[in-house]
This record gives C-alpha cells, structure tokens and sequence, in this order.
C-alpha cells in the first residue's frame, strides 16, 4: 500500500466518521448512515491494500 493510498483511505474513515458524528447530533439518519458507509468503504479498500502487500 503506498503512502498516498494510507493517506485517502485514513481521509476518507475520517470523513465518514465525522458524517456519523454530525448525523447522530442532527438526528439525521440519512448522514449517519453516509458516514458509516464511507468507513466501511475505507476499511474495505485498506483490507484489499493489506492483502497485496501481504503478497509482495
């Protein structure tokens, strides 16, 4: 995993995490459920760039 992909995947959790935050204070769902979505689409993209550098 390259430096610059650590960074965008660390951006985006980061991003989602703070779209739940803001959802669950406003009471918006819709922005929670974004935020969560966003982390998990980080964590996936981490876990496919750990296995490949597992491989190198």
């Amino acid at each position: 995993m390259g430096f610059d992909d650590k960074i965008k995947n660390a951006a985006e959790d980061l991003g989602g995490k703070v779209k739940e935050g803001v959802g669950k204070v406003t009471h918006n769902e819709r922005l929670e459920a974004e935020g969560e979505a966003d982390q998990a689409k980080a964590q996936v993209k981490k876990a496919g760039e750990d296995v490949k550098d597992a491989f190198k």
